[in-house]
């Protein structure tokens, strides 16, 4: 029986878990992608840098959703892959690709509220171009939000307006 193509999913975890099971997946040879960034943590004697996840709750997979759907499941800390009825949904490449490249750049980003509504615009220059996106403005600076639209979360980053189009 021929193997099902390898799309991206995500799968919901029990809270605080996503670091336990990203290391679970890999250790089953499952290919996942945690986005991070960094935060500062005020302790009443200290202030620390740490990771967090960049959407609370999700890691993305990529698999072959029908031979490897039950391997994924069974970890303890994993709540459901998302989707509709029962079936779980896969993530454009396009939108894990854009979250990777910009979890990768030298930019500065934080989670932001998933935007239903707004215009969608495309970098036109500097690190990021050929993403998609919204642009919106923040105090007075235009903020690129990029979202995975299947759990609704989203990124967002400041960029100069002068460096996006409208698609």
């Amino acid at each position: 029986m021929p193997e099902t193509p390898a799309n991206w999913y995500a799968v919901y975890t029990r809270s605080r878990h996503e670091k336990i099971v990203a290391e679970e997946l890999w250790k089953k040879q499952i290919e996942c992608f945690l986005p991070l960034h960094e935060k500062i943590s005020q302790w009443k004697d200290r202030k620390k840098k740490i990771q967090l996840p960049l959407f609370p709750g999700y890691l993305f997979v990529h698999v072959p959703i029908k031979e490897r759907r039950l391997d994924i499941l069974k970890l303890e800390s994993v709540v459901r892959i998302i989707g509709f009825s029962n079936e779980p949904v896969a993530i454009p490449e396009e939108q894990i690709q854009a979250v990777k490249t910009l979890v990768f750049s030298t930019l500065q980003f934080d989670p932001y509220p998933y935007i239903g509504i707004g215009d969608r615009v495309e970098i036109i220059r500097g690190p990021l171009k050929g993403l998609c996106g919204r642009l919106i403005e923040k105090k007075n600076k235009y903020r690129f939000i990029l979202s995975i639209d299947l759990i609704q979360q989203s990124v967002a980053c400041e960029i100069d307006a002068a460096d996006v189009e409208k698609t």
